[in-house]
């Protein structure tokens, strides 16, 4: 399936304002939160939960890639998360099995490039082999990356980037002097991409759970009241509206990006003049749902 056909007019034309902002973020990282909530307010198991939450994750993949989004990563599953009841972890395994054997021919279809981080080491055997599998069959898409992040924990990842720098000190390979924000960047397991420019979190919570501490220091953060099951691509359209709108100064002042174009253009995300017209566009498109 091509999920660039058959767009319906509404959806087109929202993603149509979206793209003329010209101010979409390249990197989207998504605190996928409220599954086992969401399940209990149905009086259903949790594990139904995260199979409803898995649509979400099927509609949000697609319209990142209909929009152009370069990366988007996913928390799927935390180190922390090993301390859930032992029936629950097997299920959320065998449903991570699922969604790979069932999606990988249609996000390779549509140039989606996989991607992992995390102590993969701890997952399951038959997971390891299938996610190895899926990510060397697309791993020369050029099109949308699409990261999971499972047994992540950011601490975890800034303490193994720590000892990786002593090994190389130690060897003679690295000089302390030499240790930057850069060299500290690149020994991390997200070294291969962006820092996140937005980071979503769905169930109203105000929290980031030791996800991409490091990354996402200058990251917009957008706080959803939806629970993740309930989260759509309308959903992320508020939530990239919201993001465009705003001014991103990285440590300066307004009045220093107004009087540096470039700098505006390159750094907020937007152009300060002409934003409006697009917003507008996209305000009144939403107007018809």
């Amino acid at each position: 399936m091509n999920w660039t056909a058959n767009l319906e007019t509404d959806d087109a034309q929202i993603q149509c304002g979206l793209i003329e902002s010209q101010g979409l973020p390249s990197h989207v990282a998504i605190i996928m939160d409220g599954n086992g909530r969401w399940a209990k307010s149905k009086n259903i198991p949790r594990l139904l939960g995260h199979r409803e939450g898995i649509e979400s994750v099927r509609d949000i993949v697609k319209a990142c890639s209909q929009l152009g989004v370069n990366f988007l990563t996913l928390y799927a599953f935390s180190i922390e998360n090993w301390k859930r009841p032992k029936n629950e972890i097997k299920g959320l395994m065998k449903l991570l099995e699922i969604f790979l054997q069932d999606e990988i021919s249609e996000l390779d279809e549509n140039n989606v490039r996989l991607a992992v981080i995390g102590r993969t080491s701890s997952l399951p055997q038959s997971v390891r082999s299938i996610l190895q599998n899926s990510i060397e069959r697309t791993k020369n898409n050029t099109g949308l990356t699409l990261t999971l992040a499972l047994s992540y924990g950011s601490r975890w990842d800034i303490v193994r980037a720590s000892q990786l720098i002593a090994m190389d000190v130690r060897a003679g390979n690295l000089s302390p002097e030499d240790i930057s924000e850069e060299t500290f960047s690149n020994y991390l397991q997200t070294k291969d991409m962006p820092d996140p420019d937005l980071l979503i979190r769905t169930s109203g919570e105000f929290r980031v759970s030791n996800f991409l501490l490091w990354e996402i220091a200058y990251g917009e953060i957008y706080i959803s009241k939806k629970l993740w099951p309930k989260f759509r691509r309308n959903d992320l359209y508020e939530a990239l509206s919201n993001y465009i709108g705003r001014e991103r100064r990285f440590g300066m002042t307004s009045d220093q990006l107004t009087s540096n174009p470039k700098t505006d253009t390159l750094k907020t995300g937007k152009e300060t003049e002409g934003n409006n017209g697009y917003l507008k566009k996209i305000i009144s498109a939403f107007g018809k749902y």
